[in-house]
């Protein structure tokens, strides 16, 4: 089952650094199935704020995409990020080709109904 890395970064100020992390990110991710699916694209905020940016990542796993968060490769680039952008980022699994969102709405109300 698919997996993302995605991240909402805030906005900073141009660094070489981070250019240096953009220019090597993609070699870190590749190995582990990884491609960028959003990436410096702009974003339409529909509700509620989104402020500085949007990057995920997809990977054909959960497993996979662990393995390239917890790579030799990637850790020795993340500070180049993380020295000069905050944000917040996380790993998720997608959902099967089959889901059915009535399953979770029946689980949900059969919850309601125990109470």
């Amino acid at each position: 089952m698919s997996a993302y890395a995605i991240a909402h970064l805030q906005e900073a100020a141009p660094h070489p650094e981070i250019a240096e992390y953009i220019d090597r990110i993609t070699a870190t991710f590749e190995p582990y199935g990884g491609r960028f699916l959003v990436h410096g694209a702009r974003h339409e905020v529909k509700e509620g704020e989104w402020p500085g940016h949007v990057v995920v990542i997809g990977f054909p796993s959960l497993a996979r995409a662990r393995a390239w968060w917890d790579s030799a490769e990637y850790q020795e680039i993340a500070p180049l990020r993380s020295r000069h952008v905050e944000g917040d980022i996380i790993l998720v699994p997608g959902v099967p080709e089959d889901y059915d969102p009535m399953h979770t709405a029946g689980a949900m109300r059969e919850a309601l109904s125990a109470r």
